[in-house]
């Protein structure tokens, strides 16, 4: 019964930092990557699609983006979403492919990144540390009802807050390495 919470609870925890990666790709550094314009909605055919699910997305080099749509006719509308997409880009198409320059950050947008990444990585802390609380009220009640003796309370405790203490970590240096990788120039 402890141990069906612990691991149920390590799966949602494990869930939420997995999120906090995929969530700070999308925020743009001088590099480029695909994560950046991926997610963008695409009107196709009146279906609004991700962008990755119709055209190929490369990087040649880091300041490059080459979008190839499968079909040619979605180009225009590619290029729509994107500018749309309030990611500062802009693209420029020559009627096959779609390239985006990926320009330098401002040390001002430098900063309000960092603030971003540190804001979301609160949010996630916080996730963390409710689910936490989550568990800990499942285990009293279990007590309470007898259901656990108080040495398997403590022991379940002791293991949920090293199992939070890991996660925390984990969310903490997600956070540190986006920082750094916002910070090279």
């Amino acid at each position: 019964m402890v141990s069906a919470a612990l691991q149920n609870i390590e799966e949602k925890m494990r869930t939420s930092v997995g999120g906090l990666g995929k969530e700070l790709a999308i925020l743009r550094t001088g590099r480029a990557t695909p994560a950046l314009i991926e997610h963008i909605k695409v009107d196709y055919g009146g279906v609004p699609t991700p962008l990755n699910q119709i055209a190929s997305i490369s990087v040649p080099d880091a300041r490059l983006l080459v979008i190839q749509p499968w079909d040619k006719s979605s180009i225009h509308n590619i290029e729509k979403a994107i500018l749309k997409s309030d990611l500062g880009l802009n693209p420029s198409s020559d009627g096959n492919v779609i390239r985006i320059s990926v320009p330098q950050l401002s040390e001002e947008r430098r900063q309000e990144l960092i603030r971003v990444v540190r804001k979301r990585v609160e949010e996630r802390k916080i996730v963390v540390r409710n689910l936490r609380h989550e568990v800990m009220n499942e285990l009293k009640g279990l007590e309470k009802d007898k259901e656990i003796s108080q040495d398997e309370h403590k022991r379940a405790l002791n293991q949920l807050q090293k199992l939070t203490d890991a996660f925390i970590t984990e969310i903490e240096q997600i956070g540190r390495d986006k920082e750094v990788e916002l910070m090279e120039v």
